[in-house]
């Protein structure tokens, strides 16, 4: 019986494989995250931030930096929107949406260099 050889380990699940992303694929994913940003609100960092979290420290970073930026500016575009029975809301709706253009692109190149960006003007929700 001890010349018998163990049996070996079962096959790995693709789940059960290491799922970290090369330096390259993080950048582009962080990137993308922010360029969404401008789009679709809080939403691509919400799915990024859910699904490449444990990918690599870079992305979460990223993800996570979109996602507190993008949600301090939904909750601005809220109070702006009530703000529109008196005229500034109008103003401030606008000064929202180029924040929002302005800072997410230069996320996104900061991104795709690989260095570190924290947004102006967001809470932390999520670290």
């Amino acid at each position: 019986m001890s010349d018998t050889t163990p049996p070996p380990p079962p096959p790995q699940t693709p789940y059960e494989q290491s799922n970290a992303l090369s330096p390259a694929d993080e950048k582009l994913w962080a990137t993308l995250v922010q360029i969404g940003g401008i789009f679709f609100s809080f939403i691509p960092a919400l799915i990024g931030y859910l699904i490449l979290k444990d990918r690599g420290p870079f992305v979460r970073a990223y993800t996570a930096t979109a996602l507190n930026f993008q949600i301090t500016m939904a909750i601005a575009y809220l109070i702006s929107y009530v703000l529109w029975l008196a005229v500034i809301g109008i103003f401030l709706t606008i000064a929202i949406a180029v924040i929002v253009i302005v800072f997410s692109i230069i996320a996104a190149v900061k991104a795709n260099q690989g260095q570190p960006y924290t947004y102006p003007l967001s809470i932390k929700f999520v670290s």
